[in-house]
């Protein structure tokens, strides 16, 4: 009989999982986490029952015990996940979680939706994403759908004569912030800048089709269309224009998130994917409901407190919080983000 030797009782610390990519980066999680850094491990995978495309089980997080997290909730999804989640959702965490940091900027791609990777993947996810930005130089601009109304045969003429330029002109970009957070929808095209350092949220897939790669470590006709070829690919683009009134509904300003206590820091149009909350304890403390949940300490120290005990936490820790633990606290001079999937009882997600 299989016996548990990771403790579902207390919130389990994460080890650092980072690896090489095809784009430079990684310092800023080498500083914050203590290790190892770049120069092309960009990207950290946190608390992940997720593989990368092709790759596994390279991006599947490892747990104290040697085994996968993955393979932990396969042999107890309730106490991992909770009764009303595996009703809803399965054994699928419904999350990733990763750190980005940008040593140059992303290519333009995109993440098919639901629909799409159904149709074509045999999956159940697509990958709508969102970023709540850590660090960014000043001006900083990310690039998300095309601002005005494309045909498809312009965005195939444009990827297969490699044309980067028209591809980064077609974009409408919007500055960001240290602070500020954005829902990145499946479909749109996007891209974000050099030195941009993100917490990002997404649906539990690696999928990715690239649009331009001149300049990076991957051969895009090869490998950058999900192994369909880039005539099926490409039906993944929405290539509807972008206003920047769609913008202002998909971000939300750091003035918005910045406070005292758990404040959600995504609009609600994320709530059928994941959740995201900013917590600052401050006097009093602050409570979180039982539920599969990873913390990530971005600043300060303080106590994360959980089936009656104590932990001390401090900045650049990371924790993965079962369902089984309860609710459960935290208190201290500390900033923190708590990433959750959907809530049991929230809509769902558009296919």
């Amino acid at each position: 009989m299989w016996v548990h030797i990771v403790n579902l009782d207390n919130p389990i610390v994460l080890p650092v999982n980072q690896f090489d990519h095809f784009y430079r980066g990684g310092d800023r999680i080498g500083a914050l986490r203590h290790g190892p850094g770049g120069p092309r491990r960009p990207e950290e995978w946190i608390g992940s029952a997720t593989a990368r495309f092709g790759q596994a089980p390279a991006g599947l997080t490892v747990l104290p015990d040697g085994r996968t997290l993955a393979e932990e909730i396969s042999e107890d999804p309730e106490a991992w996940l909770g009764a009303d989640h595996v009703s809803r959702f399965g054994t699928s965490t419904e999350l990733l979680v990763k750190l980005l940091d940008l040593g140059q900027r992303l290519p333009v791609h995109l993440h098919p939706n639901r629909s799409f990777s159904r149709t074509h993947l045999g999956l159940a996810h697509g990958k709508t994403e969102a970023w709540y930005v850590l660090d960014a130089p000043p001006g900083a601009q990310v690039g998300v759908g095309f601002a005005n109304d494309m045909s498809l045969d312009q965005v195939r003429d444009w990827v297969m004569d490699r044309d980067s330029a028209s591809l980064l002109s077609a974009l409408r970009t919007r500055e960001v912030r240290p602070g500020d957070a954005m829902l990145v929808p499946s479909g749109l095209p996007h891209t974000v800048q050099d030195g941009v350092f993100v917490l990002e949220l997404q649906e539990p897939t690696d999928l990715s089709i690239l649009l331009e790669w001149e300049g990076f470590a991957v051969d895009g006709f090869k490998d950058g269309h999900l192994d369909l070829g880039f005539e099926t690919a490409l039906q993944a683009v929405d290539t509807t224009g972008v206003a920047d009134s769609d913008l202002d509904r998909l971000v939300i300003p750091r003035e918005e998130i910045e406070g005292q206590g758990l404040i959600s820091a995504l609009p609600t149009a994320a709530d059928p994917y994941f959740r995201l909350h900013r917590v600052t304890p401050g006097d009093d403390g602050v409570g979180v409901d039982a539920g599969f949940s990873i913390v990530i300490v971005t600043d300060g120290r303080g106590i994360l407190s959980a089936s009656g005990t104590g932990h001390e936490i401090a900045r650049g820790d990371a924790l993965l919080v079962p369902h089984s633990v309860g609710d459960w606290s935290l208190t201290g001079d500390l900033v923190a983000m708590v990433c959750r999937p959907p809530d049991p009882r929230a809509p769902e997600a558009p296919r």
